[in-house]
């Protein structure tokens, strides 16, 4: 199919077919980077290097990704587990945000894909390659992440994002894939693309994309358990965190990672952290898409919960904003922007005081944060005089009086005028 607007290629940034001898091809193993590969290669005619990041994916086979990348030509084929980096420096910062844009995407690949454009530069580099290739469409978010943070740490870099140049739409792709023997998860019948992380697994395509349709969900939600199935008997669990990062599971001590990973079972089994979310895309696009996130949904309700129990009033109202913004820089691809090293850092310093234990009900799709202690926890009310402060209730009077002052003397005014 002959795309409606033939694509030229205006960016100082983008490989010509002239400049580039070796390239260096994310590669997930899924329907646009399988069928890439081999495009590359017929059209560029360079030689492809593949890279694919171990990021604790939760269904993906990391080691067939590998060798069927070398089966359809890739020179060399490189797994990095960055599993630890992962979970450390990205989504221990999300947890501390709050990670969340326009309901309860967890941002998992916004995140996934700031460590994935800094590791392919580094292989890049490391390899002598001219280019970056990646799968992304010209109409999605992760063009815009991938070519910017891979600019940001290389600027010189070249990139291809062959996708947008084809003019293929995905029937085609699965077509070219079916005419070339290329194995791809995404067929006629099963239309769904994902991306998989230990942070959470993201689907689109077929109806999904449409909001006017039901999602199939029990078609391709088959890690986990869904609510409907999920067993009839709750669950508590408890997590320890130290300075706004989960340390403890259960009172097993466990650094982030291994934490999350063992997380998604305990909390999938339950069906919890399933999402639709009809969200604004960077370009201009509406999309629904259906985001699974049993580990990190249940961590971060736990984390609200305790940053709201040892912050002031004043640092929770400022705390929920800066999160709100948080989330639409990540998501909006400025990961490497200064003005994220500046949030990060203040979300470090209300995170000294998160230290604590929660306790979580998982029933039927919900997370419910039962029980919370905390060395810092603010004063709380109760309904008996025990409490370890001085609380004197004669000013409360005093206190309503003039809190409520400029309503009364607002209502009064309005009374007086509707007399005349």
């Amino acid at each position: 199919m002959k795309a409606q607007y033939p694509y030229h290629k205006v960016a100082s940034y983008e490989g010509d077919k002239d400049s580039m001898k070796k390239v260096v091809l994310l590669y997930s193993g899924g329907l646009d980077t399988s069928v890439l590969l081999k495009w590359i290669q017929d059209e560029y005619k360079v030689k492809v290097i593949t890279l694919t990041l171990d990021l604790g994916q939760q269904h993906d086979d990391l080691d067939a990704i590998k060798q069927k990348a070398l089966k359809f030509g890739a020179v060399k084929a490189i797994a990095l587990d960055v599993k630890e980096e992962f979970a450390n420096e990205y989504l221990a910062k999300g947890i501390r945000a709050n990670a969340h844009y326009q309901g309860e995407y967890h941002l998992s690949t916004p995140m996934a894909r700031a460590i994935l454009a800094k590791k392919a530069v580094e292989v890049a580099e490391k390899e002598g390659a001219d280019c970056i290739a990646h799968g992304c469409t010209g109409k999605g978010n992760d063009q815009v992440r991938l070519d910017g943070y891979i600019l940001a740490h290389s600027p010189k870099m070249k990139i291809i994002a062959p996708v947008r140049e084809w003019g293929m739409d995905r029937k085609e792709e699965i077509q070219y894939a079916k005419e070339h023997g290329i194995p791809v998860p995404a067929t006629a019948d099963f239309p769904y693309s994902d991306d998989d992380n230990m942070g959470g697994i993201t689907w689109e395509g077929g109806e999904i994309t449409d909001p006017s349709l039901i999602a199939q969900e029990e078609r391709f939600l088959t890690t986990y358990t869904l609510p409907k199935n999920a067993p009839d008997k709750p669950e508590l669990i408890k997590l320890e965190f130290k300075q706004g990062v989960p340390v403890a599971l259960n009172g097993e001590k466990l650094s982030l990672a291994p934490l999350l990973m063992k997380l998604n079972k305990m909390a999938g089994k339950h069906g919890v952290g399933t999402f639709q979310v009809l969200e604004d895309r960077l370009i201009g696009l509406k999309n629904r898409g259906v985001y699974e996130h049993p580990g990190l949904h249940t961590i971060i309700e736990a984390h609200r919960y305790l940053e709201r129990y040892v912050s002031t009033k004043i640092l929770n109202e400022v705390k929920e904003t800066i999160d709100t913004r948080w989330g639409y820089l990540c998501y909006g691809a400025y990961w490497f922007d200064p003005v994220m090293d500046a949030i990060n850092a203040f979300n470090d310093s209300v995170n000294e005081k998160v230290t604590g234990e929660v306790t979580v009900r998982l029933f039927k799709g919900n997370t419910a944060v039962v029980a919370m202690k905390s060395p810092f926890a603010l004063a709380f009310a109760s309904f008996n005089n025990a409490e370890g402060y001085k609380f004197n209730v004669n000013a409360s009077a005093g206190f309503v009086e003039l809190y409520s002052l400029q309503m009364k003397i607002a209502n009064e005014i309005a009374r007086k005028k509707k007399k005349k």
